[in-house]
């Protein structure tokens, strides 16, 4: 018998929250094909606190953050996002903690901007949004 293939996971980034937030068709089916194919979907603490702004308008972001996993920025992924940083020589912490976060479980990333995060890890596997 072979190995199972790993089903791997998604993350998604400011970018991606915000352009699911708006109904962008694409993200919202990547989105729903990752959900029907019962894969883990994840959205960096950092991340939602980019896109979110509050109150009634951003009911549908709302609800989908409450169906995903949020990675907190824990100590330990502070210190990881910092040091990413440093050795790549950027100051987005928020972009590190997004593919230390993705990193850790070997995750797909859903973006709107894949160079900042493929300058960070250049073997990162992103899905531009």
């Amino acid at each position: 018998m072979g190995q199972a293939r790993t089903r791997r996971g998604l993350t998604l980034d400011a970018g991606a929250l915000i352009a699911l937030d708006r109904g962008v068709e694409r993200v919202v089916a990547l989105v729903r094909g990752a959900l029907n194919d019962g894969r883990r979907i994840t959205i960096p603490a950092g991340a939602l606190a980019q896109a979110w702004r509050g109150g009634p308008q951003q009911a549908r972001l709302a609800a989908f953050a409450g169906a995903a996993t949020i990675d907190p920025l824990d100590e330990q992924a502070a210190k990881a996002a910092g040091v990413l940083c440093g050795r790549r020589g950027t100051a987005d912490v928020v972009d590190a903690s997004v593919v230390i976060s993705a990193r850790s479980r070997g995750d797909f990333v859903a973006t709107s901007d894949p160079d900042d995060l493929l300058s960070l890890d250049p073997l990162l596997r992103v899905r531009h949004i």
